[in-house]
């Protein structure tokens, strides 16, 4: 590659990537998924638009395992394990034999009413069966649901790529139909021992953060996710599941006390909409925009089959042991989107030279747009209608820490957001565990130096400084008031981050933002 060839390749690039953020601030003010405009934007420059070739599918293959990585590392960073705890039996069977009855339900839909093969029929339903964990992170965590709901449905989609990967692979390499036997073992196995792998890595990577003073505070987000990297390929390099190793060594670090978190979770954030960009451009660059209209009315079929049979039945089943109310399943059964993990997908086929797997990747490329369209501006409406959504939920405190070691201290960064009970609440009121101190307060542009009687409003940012011995009673504290108000301990409220608010107190939220390590020196 000549260095004039170099600029050519980066010109079109940096254009492609700045009208993907452009088309995703589009997305957002119009209420579109913004995966979306980033396939539009795909087909606009393929070889049917501006000319860009692009039909490598092992490429595409390669290229989108690595992007699903890292979108999975950047869900498990910002994913509370002290929710997913509670929830991961309900997650689990959702994610394991939810898919199989997906699989099964959505491949008889196609083979009965469209007359295609069972080979292939079973490849389509393993296909589409996973919930895609980069469109459900960005649309349910924009609405106001109770956390065990959308948790619930964010763990489901951290933890299915993996079975439904494991499924398409051995449909896509086996000529005859596996039997039950080798298809639990080679599931369990990948399961197992990429999951172990995950926790395993993410472990070291807490250990070798905490104990390692890096010389740059930009060194601690890329060893972070660097770790996610390590895991995913680890985990594939023994044949085991990289996807689910990738999410759980990203869980197991963002819930470790681990320096710079804010800037962790920020940089992981970014790489995580880099690589989805990236994903759903070259998921558009892939397709053949004159052959999807044959692939309309297979793909309306099969979408049906699978919106309106296969999903609300799989999530009958496997939550009926576990008490989950009626309106509950009906909107998770809603909320279950497909976004790039079932295009990629289909590339495993293509790659394999399965009869029938481009028009796979066809209808699986215009049921996920279809349905897209369907699901995701609907989803707010749904959640009204079935009663899960909170119109007042209000958000809650959020408190960010950073070392100060050369006092012992440390220095808490509290914002007091819109409706908020900590408004109209005096510094006094506030009683705060000795030996922590409210130093200053940031009120519309300008501090002040608060005495006992300084009144705090919404909107403020609080400077404390406390002590690591004390620093979690005080967070608890902050969290307690701004929860239920002055009176908090007396009604019952201790900040935990785990509770869940009373029925007297509908109107606060239901999850607590985590405590994030800014640089030293930022804090001083």
């Amino acid at each position: 590659m000549t260095l004039s060839e170099l600029y050519l390749m980066l010109l079109i690039g940096g254009t492609v990537l700045l009208a993907s953020i452009a088309a995703a601030r589009a997305a957002h003010r119009i209420g579109l998924p913004s995966l979306l405009l980033f396939l539009c934007v795909g087909l606009v420059a393929g070889e049917d638009g501006l000319g860009l070739r692009f039909d490598d599918a092992q490429l595409a293959q390669a290229l989108g395992a690595a992007a699903l990585a890292l979108i999975l590392v950047e869900g498990g960073l910002t994913t509370q394990w002290s929710d997913v705890r509670r929830l991961l039996a309900p997650a689990g069977v959702l994610a394991t034999a939810g898919v199989a009855v997906s699989v099964a339900v959505t491949a008889a839909g196609a083979h009965w009413l469209l007359g295609i093969d069972w080979r292939l029929a079973l490849l389509i339903g393993a296909i589409v069966s996973s919930t895609d964990a980069a469109a459900v992170f960005a649309v349910l965590r924009a609405l106001p649901l109770p956390r065990k709901v959308s948790v619930l449905v964010e763990a489901e989609s951290g933890f299915n790529d993996a079975p439904t990967i494991i499924l398409v692979l051995l449909f896509s390499t086996t000529a005859d139909l596996p039997g039950p036997v080798p298809v639990v073992g080679n599931l369990l196995f990948q399961l197992v021992v990429g999951g172990a792998l995950g926790v395993v890595i993410g472990r070291l990577g807490v250990a070798a953060l905490r104990h390692i003073a890096l010389p740059a505070t930009g060194l601690y987000p890329l060893a972070t996710v660097g770790f996610g990297v390590v895991a995913f390929a680890a985990a594939g390099a023994l044949g085991a599941s990289g996807i689910i190793a990738a999410y759980l060594s990203g869980l197991v670090l963002g819930n470790a006390k681990l320096p710079h978190r804010a800037a962790t979770r920020s940089f992981a954030e970014g790489v995580g909409w880099l690589a989805q960009i990236g994903l759903f451009v070259m998921l558009g660059l892939l397709v053949d925009p004159t052959e999807l209209p044959a692939a309309i009315l297979p793909a309306l079929v099969v979408g049906l089959v699978l919106l309106l049979v296969a999903r609300p039945v799989s999530v009958l089943l496997c939550l009926l042991p576990f008490r989950v109310p009626w309106r509950e399943q009906v909107f998770i059964s809603w909320a279950g989107l497909r976004g790039a993990v079932p295009i990629v997908l289909t590339t495993f086929p293509v790659v394999a030279g399965v009869t029938g797997a481009r028009d796979a990747l066809n209808i699986v490329f215009v049921l996920v747009v279809l349905f897209t369209l369907l699901q995701g501006p609907t989803l707010p409406a749904v959640a009204r209608w079935t009663g899960v959504t909170r119109t007042d939920a209000l958000r809650e405190i959020q408190v960010e820490s950073a070392p100060l070691d050369l006092l012992d201290a440390d220095l808490l960064s509290v914002s007091v957001p819109p409706g908020s009970r900590l408004h109209g609440v005096t510094v006094v009121e506030l009683r705060l565990p000795h030996p922590t101190v409210l130093t200053l307060v940031i009120r519309d542009g300008a501090s002040l130096v608060p005495d006992g009687e300084t009144v705090l409003r919404s909107g403020d940012e609080l400077l404390l400084v406390t002590t690591p011995g004390v620093r979690e009673a005080a967070e608890r504290r902050l969290r307690a008031i701004g929860r239920r108000g002055k009176l908090a301990r007396w009604l019952g409220e201790h900040g935990s981050p785990e509770s869940e608010p009373s029925e007297s107190a509908p109107s606060e939220s239901e999850h607590l933002l985590p405590v994030r390590r800014e640089k030293q020196h930022n804090a001083q």
